[in-house]
């Protein structure tokens, strides 16, 4: 890799053992793939920030490093609600971690936002390099924004975000942003909601592997965007797509898929994800709910009384610009809680069986919280949670 004589100088130990411990790894990164420098970022978004997956050693690495983010930062969620964490049954051992996780960031000046929406924080635009880590907030700056980044893991995305660089490869590169394979979706959705996206995705990251997909025959929204591509990050290892009409790049590149590998999915085969079975619990919000998320659960929970367990999980930034929403909401015994998910929190591996309204939380769930995982639209969550025992 060609340095900059700032950045040789960081790797001498010029600006101290944290950032050229930091820049060592960013360099090693961009020797495996290739890459032929750094590139300035405009932000990073780091993850590795529950205490439920880093655990004890990744507390002690924090806290060894004595360094401050040179571009805006932000975590992912962590374990529990840093405010409500009582309330959704964490125990008092893992708290005292988890709290003690999150400090260590904030002393690396790290953004307590914890979410995976930092897109709704307004801290990037079309063609910006990022360092971001989260898997569908990727492809959501990816596909849906035009911004340029790979999918860092946590201690890279650190390291770039305390450098302020990244090396310049892959999804960096405009070359490697086309599409290879194409995916016609056949027939009409019996729900278009965000839901129905999260399941095609569902089967979609399946096929796609790690290459790139381009449909045809979809019209979705910014929400149904997000659950088509938080699901093929969580089935495949999908960080960019492409929707004929809709995302910036097909019209950019003006996409032909001539020469391209040929797939169909057709709308049943979605549907048929959909089984509707009974469930003890209901997550909503993997990834974190929109504000207009927010107001269509309210709309669904208005004058409803819960009789399962209802968790909704949202950024905090966005919770407090929707505290009306939350009002009605919590009216009903659901609750909104900020800075964690369904997916790194212990607080819902009490349950034998969830249904959520994401495809990437079908695919998780049984593995992270040890739960059986049904999928079900926005409005067959709220009403299997509203059903009389």
């Amino acid at each position: 890799m060609h340095l900059t004589a700032e950045e040789e100088a960081i790797l001498n130990g010029e600006e101290g053992e944290t950032k050229q411990q930091l820049l060592e790894i960013l360099v090693g990164v961009g020797k495996v793939f290739g890459a032929e420098e750094m590139v300035p970022i405009r932000s990073a978004q780091v993850s590795g920030a529950s205490y439920k997956t880093i655990g004890e050693w990744g507390l002690k690495w924090l806290a060894s490093l004595d360094a401050h983010a040179a571009v805006p930062a932000v975590l992912n969620p962590v374990g529990m609600d840093r405010i409500r964490w009582e309330e959704m049954g964490i125990d008092p051992g893992f708290a005292k971690k988890q709290l003690e996780v999150i400090s260590a960031y904030e002393r690396l000046g790290i953004r307590l936002e914890c979410t995976c929406t930092p897109y709704y924080l307004n801290i990037t635009e079309y063609g910006d390099h990022l360092a971001w880590s989260e898997s569908s907030a990727v492809s959501y700056a990816n596909s849906v924004i035009g911004a340029r980044t790979n999918r860092e893991g946590g201690p890279s995305a650190l390291a770039a975000a305390i450098i302020g660089k990244t090396p310049k490869y892959g999804l960096h590169l405009v070359e490697n942003r086309k599409p290879g394979i194409h995916i016609q979706v056949e027939g009409e959705p019996k729900q278009a909601d965000a839901s129905w996206y999260g399941a095609l995705g569902y089967l979609a990251g399946k096929i796609s592997g790690n290459r790139i997909p381009l449909f045809s025959g979809i019209r979705p929204g910014r929400d149904q965007l997000k659950n088509l591509g938080a699901a093929m990050a969580a089935t495949g290892a999908v960080a960019l797509y492409h929707v004929q009409g809709i995302t910036p790049e097909a019209r950019v590149f003006s996409y032909s898929t001539e020469g391209l590998e040929q797939f169909v999915i057709n709308a049943d085969e979605v549907a048929s994800l959909f089984t509707g079975e009974q469930v003890d619990a209901v997550a909503i919000g993997c990834p974190h709910c929109s504000p207009d998320e927010l107001i269509y659960l309210a709309s669904l929970l208005e004058g409803c009384s819960v009789t399962k367990p209802v968790y909704i999980f949202a950024a905090r930034d966005v919770i407090e610009r929707e505290s009306e929403q939350i009002r009605r909401i919590e009216r009903s015994g659901a609750r909104v809680y900020a800075d964690t998910c369904m997916v790194v929190s212990p607080a819902l591996e009490r349950y034998d069986r969830i249904m959520v309204n994401s495809g990437k939380a079908l695919s998780y769930v049984p593995t992270m919280c040890g739960a059986g995982a049904v999928i079900g639209s926005t409005e067959d969550c709220i009403r299997v949670a509203c059903t009389p025992e």
